[in-house]
């Protein structure tokens, strides 16, 4: 499978590295151009580089990690019919304040899925650090297996995206539609916490919409 990412961040690169280790072909972007990422993708075997539109046209699915404040930068016109995965996460001290999601009325995922009408936009990798991307990745079926939450409304991308998981090495707890997705979005129980799925699901469960938990350290393990 093709996979554009838009974003070459900690998360694009992290999730670029086990897509070509799992056998999956990957272009990663950044706003500022092929040209500039040599840097960049040094060291990752293998990994083609573009623009985002240039990814957005690649992929036969794309992942959108980039500052939420840019989520409208993101080429619809290129995504049209395609699984696009969301990584991104509200931090209004670098994204400013988006009112919508300080009432609690939206989710971030929903953003995006609204500036992408015809596409399948499916929540995912949003609740991990980067670093455990590779640290917590485990072969199908091995007990220590970390969960990943994953969140959308068509249920063929949310299939497609939780087999995904699988090649690279996670589990999967399906968390419902995309309206349901800030169960796991910053400062919620599940987010950037390892938990296996009987654990993911109990951490999803306990969320309460209003109630924001202090922020999570990467130091801090809970099975």
């Amino acid at each position: 499978m093709k996979i554009g990412v838009i974003g070459a961040g900690f998360i694009g690169r992290a999730v670029a590295q086990l897509a070509l280790a799992a056998g999956h072909e990957v272009m990663l972007s950044n706003s500022r151009g092929p040209q500039t990422m040599s840097s960049v993708v040094s060291g990752i075997l293998g990994v083609q580089v573009g623009s985002a539109d240039d990814a957005a046209q690649f992929g036969d699915v794309a992942l959108v990690a980039i500052p939420l404040e840019h989520y409208r930068s993101v080429p619809a016109k290129w995504l049209k019919g395609k699984t696009v995965m969301d990584a991104n996460n509200y931090y209004p001290d670098r994204d400013g304040r988006i009112e919508a999601l300080d009432r609690f009325e939206t989710t971030t995922s929903r953003l995006l899925a609204d500036h992408l009408p015809h596409s399948h936009v499916v929540k995912v990798f949003n609740a991990i650090f980067a670093p455990d991307l590779a640290q917590d990745a485990r072969p199908h079926g091995a007990p220590d297996r970390r969960a990943l939450p994953v969140a959308a409304d068509d249920a063929a991308a949310k299939a497609s995206v939780i087999k995904l998981l699988d090649e690279l090495g996670f589990d999967a707890v399906d968390a419902g539609g995309l309206d349901e997705s800030w169960r796991f979005e910053r400062a919620k129980p599940a987010y950037c916490v390892p938990l296996d799925q009987a654990g993911l699901k109990v951490a999803l469960a306990a969320a309460e919409r209003t109630v924001e938990l202090p922020p999570v350290e990467r130091t801090q393990r809970r099975g």
